[in-house]
């Protein structure tokens, strides 16, 4: 038999399961986390564009075209571990859900 925590969560992810299985719905869920995630990134690379200009000047070539160039690889990153950061964590999810429905289906038979 379950315990009431078991069976608490197979009754929310039995009702969440299918809202939470949508892409979009990963993507929402996990942008904050992945803004975390890339905001070190960004604010160190515009610590250095506005507070040591000359330095950065004398690294970068083209100056526009690398500051461009670094959003959107950020911009990517933030997709990429806020759809696989909430894929991950659906899987596991499920994953125990189906642990705990196959645990009740033997307690009952």
């Amino acid at each position: 038999m379950l315990s009431a925590k078991e069976q608490e969560f197979v009754t929310y992810w039995e009702k969440e399961r299918e809202k939470q299985s949508k892409m979009s719905a990963k993507l929402l869920s996990g942008l904050p986390m992945a803004f975390l995630f890339c905001l070190p990134v960004l604010l160190l690379v515009a610590a250095t564009y506005f507070y040591l200009p000359e330095w950065y000047y004398r690294i970068s070539n083209s100056i526009s075209g690398s500051f461009v160039t670094i959003i959107i690889a950020l911009f990517i990153c933030i997709i990429f571990y806020a759809y696989f950061r909430m894929h991950y964590k659906w899987e596991t999810n499920e994953q125990v859900y189906r642990e705990l429905k196959s645990k009740l289906n033997k307690g009952n038979n």
